[in-house]
């Protein structure tokens, strides 16, 4: 049989990359840690583990069971934080993956009304992009993905339960005011993460062009520090809007296109007490 123990070392030395660096972080001397693979590799049967130099290194069927052990050791994290929750929200963790521009409107908004009603919840955030939040769900390293996709995206999270939250609409920023996209099928473009420029492509081709991006940047504050300078227009959705908008950059926003804003968890209803404090909180910060 598995022990949970002994999945958890595994997970962590594939996590920092070293015996070292993992005793480190649980708290463990590095000769139980190298017990703990001993005895993982014992129960299991096959070889987990290479070393290399000083170092080791992840056998194939390392990896596998890694990936795996980091979710189950997920799980029992988040279970654990479930129950403590459970007692009328006195206590407990609810961990949040999202974007930027969400994690500055949305959910401070939804944070300032969580910390009145159970000041007993804490709140644990994380900026991750749409996908890598989706993944942390699925590792079991959050409760809930704060996550933007549009009506036309192919759905991949059949495993997952989705709650549409709201509609977010998509701006073009220039500097010029009343601007339109058709007047811009020869400008230099600003694009950002690959879903976002996925975004900006979709957009311009619907307009009839296809953008030539010129610069790249996530960060909504170098985007409009850039049209604003004249490198280049650019989309933004109304939250980063509302977390900022530089003097002299002009939105215009493009109608019948919008990102919509979902929260994505775990399992069918009734949630867990404290993922349903959060959910609310956010429905409620989106209204």
């Amino acid at each position: 049989m598995l022990s949970l123990v002994h999945l958890k070392v595994l997970a962590a030395v594939a996590r920092y990359g070293s015996v070292t660096e993992a005793a480190k972080q649980l708290h463990y001397s590095q000769p139980s840690v190298s017990h703990h693979l001993a005895r993982l590799e014992a129960a299991t049967g096959v070889k987990l583990v290479h070393r290399v130099g000083r170092g080791i290194r992840l056998t194939p069927e390392g990896q596998l069971l890694a990936g795996r052990a980091a979710e189950i050791v997920g799980r029992v994290d988040a279970a654990a934080a479930e129950l403590a929750a459970q007692a009328g929200l006195r206590s407990g963790r609810v961990r949040l993956a999202a974007n930027a521009s969400t994690l500055s409107t949305l959910v401070p908004r939804a944070a300032a009304a969580l910390a009145l009603a159970h000041p007993g919840l804490e709140l644990g955030l994380t900026e991750q992009h749409p996908v890598e939040a989706v993944r942390l769900l699925r590792r079991g390293e959050v409760e809930i993905a704060l996550i933007f996709r549009h009506p036309d995206d192919p759905v991949d999270h059949d495993d997952l339960r989705v709650v549409h939250l709201g509609d977010d609409p998509v701006h073009l920023l220039s500097r010029t005011p009343d601007d339109r996209l058709a007047n811009h099928r020869d400008s230099a473009w600003i694009g950002g993460c690959a879903a976002c420029q996925e975004e900006l492509v979709a957009v311009c081709r619907r307009a009839g062009f296809t953008p030539r991006i010129t610069s790249h940047s996530d960060d909504i504050v170098v985007v409009q520090a850039l049209v604003a300078a004249g490198a280049g227009v650019a989309l933004q959705p109304g939250l980063a809007l509302q977390a900022h908008h530089r003097e002299g950059v002009h939105a215009s926003e493009i109608p019948g296109f919008r990102r919509q804003l979902h929260a994505v968890t775990y399992g069918d209803p009734p949630d867990p007490p404290g993922v349903a404090a959060v959910l609310a909180a956010l429905t409620e910060a989106v209204r």
